[in-house]
Formats: C-alpha cells, sequence, structure tokens
C-alpha cells in the first residue's frame, strides 16, 4: 500500500521551517561569529577560536556574577510575595481581587523606561540606595512579580484549592499546616513555572535597567549592549552565545513547567 501523500502538511512543514530559518538564522550567525578569529575575512579562512569567549569572561565576568545574583535574588523576593498574593487573592474572590490582581501587573503595560524613572525620582536620593545593586532589584521584583503572581494563581484555582484546605480544616489542620501539606504541594507546577519565568526576564530585563544601572552594577543585557557599541563585532558576539547557554537551559526548563502546570503531554 502505497503512503498517502499530503500535500497541506507538506507545505505547512515548508512554511513552518522558513519561518524558523529566518528567525534562527540570525542568531546562528551571531554564534559563529563570535567563535571566528576574523569575522570579516570568514570563519573558513580564519578558522574556529575560543579566545573571544575567554575575552568576554576577562572583561564581563563581575557583571555576569552580577546579573545571576540579582536573578536569584529576585526569585526569591518574587517567591515571598508571589505565592502569599496569589494565595490571598485566591481565597477573596471578587471585584477588589480582581481590581488588586489587574493593578499587580501595570508595572509589565508600562514601559520599562518610565518605571526606571519613576523608581530614580521615588528613591533616587536614598543615600548610596542609587549605587547599589539592590536598587536593580527593586526594579526587577516590580517588573517579575505580576508573573509569578498569575501563574500561581491559576493554578491554585485550578486545582480548586479552597475546598481542598476547607477539607483539611474540617479534618483539624492549622493554617500553617493546610498551607504547607495542601496549598503548596498543589500549587507547586505554577510555583516552578513563574520561578524558571522571573529569573529568565530579570536574566533579559534591559529597558528599565539601562536606566536604574550604574558603571558598577551593570547587567547581562547592559553589558551586551556595551560590548556590541565598544568592543569588537566577534566579542559582541561571543558575549550573546554567552547569555544563550545562561538562557536557553532556563527556557527548556520554563517550557517543562508550563507543560506541567497545564497537564498538557510533554514534548518528544
Amino acid at each position: 500500500m502505497r503512503p498517502h501523500f499530503d500535500p497541506g502538511f507538506l507545505a505547512g512543514l515548508v512554511f513552518a521551517s522558513l519561518v524558523a530559518f529566518f528567525l534562527v538564522g540570525p542568531v546562528i550567525l551571531s554564534v559563529l561569529a563570535g567563535v571566528t578569529a576574523n569575522y570579516q575575512r570568514g570563519i573558513l579562512e580564519s578558522g574556529i577560536t575560543l579566545a573571544w569567549l575567554g575575552r568576554v569572561f576577562e572583561l564581563y565576568a563581575p557583571t555576569i556574577a552580577l546579573s545571576l545574583g540579582i536573578a536569584l535574588a529576585t526569585l526569591v523576593a518574587t517567591l515571598l510575595l508571589g505565592v502569599p498574593v496569589a494565595y490571598a487573592l485566591a481565597k477573596a474572590p471578587g471585584r477588589l481581587a480582581r481590581l488588586a490582581e489587574e493593578a499587580l501587573v501595570m508595572p509589565v503595560a508600562i514601559p520599562g523606561i518610565a518605571t526606571g524613572l519613576a523608581l530614580i525620582l521615588a528613591w533616587g536620593a536614598v543615600g548610596e540606595f542609587r549605587t547599589h545593586w539592590t536598587f536593580i532589584l527593586v526594579g526587577h521584583v516590580l517588573f517579575t512579580l505580576p508573573f509569578m503572581v498569575r501563574s500561581t494563581l491559576a493554578v491554585i484555582l485550578a486545582a480548586k484549592l479552597p475546598a481542598l484546605e476547607e477539607a483539611a480544616r474540617s479534618l483539624g489542620a492549622g493554617f500553617l499546616a493546610r498551607f504547607t501539606t495542601v496549598v503548596l504541594p498543589n500549587a507547586a507546577p505554577g510555583i516552578l513555572a513563574g520561578s524558571l519565568m522571573v529569573v529568565t526576564l530579570s536574566l533579559g530585563e534591559f529597558n528599565m535597567t539601562l536606566f536604574l544601572h550604574t558603571p558598577f552594577t551593570m547587567t547581562l543585557p547592559v553589558g551586551l549592549a556595551d560590548s556590541y557599541a565598544s568592543m569588537r563585532l566577534e566579542i559582541g558576539s561571543a558575549y550573546t552565545l554567552v547569555f544563550l547557554v545562561l538562557l536557553i537551559p532556563l527556557l527548556v526548563a520554563l517550557q517543562w513547567a508550563a507543560d506541567r502546570a497545564t497537564g498538557a503531554p510533554s514534548r518528544p
């Protein structure tokens, strides 16, 4: 029996491949430039080298370490703030709770430059806070907190945790026992998805951080812009490669966590 030929599937596959190449092609060229000895001469003529990656770590190692530290601190802050807020919103349905939920999304809707300027106007004159890395941390928490709250809240509502918690209450469980043994385990997929999203967004946030940073508090995206503006093309491209090595595993983990949170089957 001859296999059935589906021209629609073939056309869709070709179209998807062209779109993927259009999106991924520039990234591949940038990565190749970062490991080419001299991009102007071409990779075949000049050869491959890892010297530019070494140059990136030599120049920007403190920047990379600071950005990772801020991302982890942002994660801790959003966990401590976002999970209780999501729990409170789930426990208090109604118009007021919905208004509070929408208010949390405002930092996402407002341009990052405007949020950064507002933070400078509000807290820029408070001691040495303006020049400390915690100033950037505040901006990142404002930007990423809605994602943690929305992700956790969606799972709490889908799992009908208020009903499960009421059942635990009827069995004599106190608030702390209910929260740690009922709420947190059932909300874990949403918390995990929110955590990975927070870390990814914090590492990649540029607009607000460009306004908030100082020469001593430069983060990964700001350092990337600086490398392209003031260094050789190969150094900027090698910096892009470092950025991708940090982000791609997080994006894969984010997709896996999202599948777990929604109950979707894992992709092959």
